[in-house]
């Protein structure tokens, strides 16, 4: 997998301050995207043992509420092994911090892959332009959804995040 930035104090991509996990790669290639340069799954820098620690040193901070993972498309095809198995390092070794993710799939589409249940918050969905949406909070066109993962998988109705 590759990566184009690790954001270390972030309050733009999920609840509080964050760290966000920029990853390369993406097939979705929406139309007016606000970050096409991390479409290329080859481009960035290799996602290696000096980038995992430098992102675990920045989510133990005290002041950092979690992690969002972004890019590209975390759960695309190449990124999808590794990242998830971020999200349970993440998950194991900082407890009570968030991890949100975005990704273009709908959540019916990736509702099933192994370890989702330890994800917080999904904002799903591919940005649609014509569904652009300035006044929607984590998300932007109106097709998209910032769901809480735990509830929607324990009550298997689809609960948005407040």
């Amino acid at each position: 997998m590759n990566y184009h930035d690790i954001t270390k104090e972030d309050m733009l991509n999920g609840d509080g301050i964050r760290v966000v996990l920029w990853v390369s790669g993406c097939s979705h290639q929406c139309k007016n995207c606000q970050n096409p340069i991390t479409w290329d799954k080859d481009g960035g820098l290799p996602f290696d043992k000096k980038a995992e620690d430098e992102l675990f040193e920045a989510l133990g901070k005290s002041y950092i509420d979690g992690i969002t993972f972004s890019g590209g498309d975390p759960l695309y095809s190449a990124n999808r092994e590794e990242v998830m198995r971020l999200v349970k390092k993440c998950r194991n070794k900082f407890p009570n911090k968030t991890i949100w993710l975005y990704t273009g799939y709908s959540f019916d589409e990736i509702k099933n892959i192994e370890g989702l249940e330890l994800i917080d918050v999904l904002c799903d969905g591919e940005f649609v332009e014509d569904l652009k949406d300035n006044n929607l909070q984590w998300v932007g066109s109106s097709n998209q959804k910032v769901i809480d993962v735990k509830q929607t998988l324990k009550t298997g109705v689809t609960v948005l995040h407040a």
